[in-house]
């Protein structure tokens, strides 16, 4: 990774306005829910993988019972959105929120009962190594369940595909399901699942695209700024066209520690 911030307060100011406030990736409190279901967070220990402006930490603890959520992230302009979201929520007392450098989790064996995220792995290139070390911090029973971009086959990226990832410029490492599957079996997790939602987002982003184009864009443009709002609008397009053709396929995954 580089040293340049990829979410600046602009950014997350643009994320927040399309998909809600503390969330910088689709789906909102419903897509939370989905990435959990059938997961016991109440009275758990949780660790959020990319916690970003602090929407999820806010929702495992105050939504979902946790007993705390400890939130890791890389940028600083994202964890002092996500500290000061949870002092206007009322729960910074079960929320930590630490900045970290790219690398292992900086927390002992068998720290977590849950580790969580949404639609940030994308960002650490060695799957492998993350499931890895998520399953070190997790105790024993404890489960791995999170959302991320997922590519639908190995190998390089499809033109279309390469086309869409310099345009969004976010230093993607997109893995297929397959590859997702073996890491997460390689480390140790039972119960191994992948669901595909690229169903769901390619209809949902159809429609933000029309939104970004349609009758709001000269609103738009003057809070975010016109030349801002062209670049989301010519990354919407191409994101459009990979989630039609498939290549761009989002998952639920989801695997336990054995007990």
């Amino acid at each position: 990774m580089t040293d340049e911030i990829l979410y600046d307060q602009q950014a997350i100011g643009f994320l927040e306005h399309i998909w809600g406030e503390g969330f910088l990736s689709p789906g909102g409190p419903e897509e939370v829910a989905r990435v959990i279901e059938g997961v016991d967070i109440a009275g758990k220990h949780v660790m959020d993988i990319g916690c970003g402006s602090g929407a999820c930490a806010v929702l495992l603890t105050r939504d979902h019972g946790a007993a705390h959520v400890t939130g890791i992230d890389v940028e600083d302009p994202v964890c002092e959105a996500a500290r000061h979201r949870a002092e206007l929520e009322g729960v910074a007392d079960r929320i930590t929120i630490k900045k970290v450098t790219p690398g292992p989790f900086p927390f002992d064996d068998e720290t977590f009962d849950v580790v969580f995220s949404k639609d940030s792995i994308i960002h650490i290139p060695d799957k492998v190594a993350m499931a890895a070390d998520a399953f070190r911090v997790l105790k024993p029973g404890g489960w791995f369940a999170a959302s991320d971009w997922l590519i639908g086959h190995d190998g390089p990226p499809s033109p279309q595909m390469a086309d869409y990832i310099a345009e969004e410029g976010l230093e993607f490492a997109m893995a297929s399901p397959r590859a997702y599957a073996e890491a997460m079996k390689a480390a140790g997790f039972e119960e191994v699942e992948l669901v595909n939602r690229n169903p769901w987002y390619a209809g949902v982003a159809a429609g933000e695209l029309a939104w970004l184009k349609g009758p709001e864009r000269p609103a738009l443009s003057d809070r975010h700024g016109k030349e801002f709002i062209d670049h989301q609008v010519a990354i919407w397009t191409k994101l459009v066209g990979v989630l039609e053709s498939g290549e761009h396929c989002p998952h639920h995954i989801r695997g336990r520690k054995p007990a």
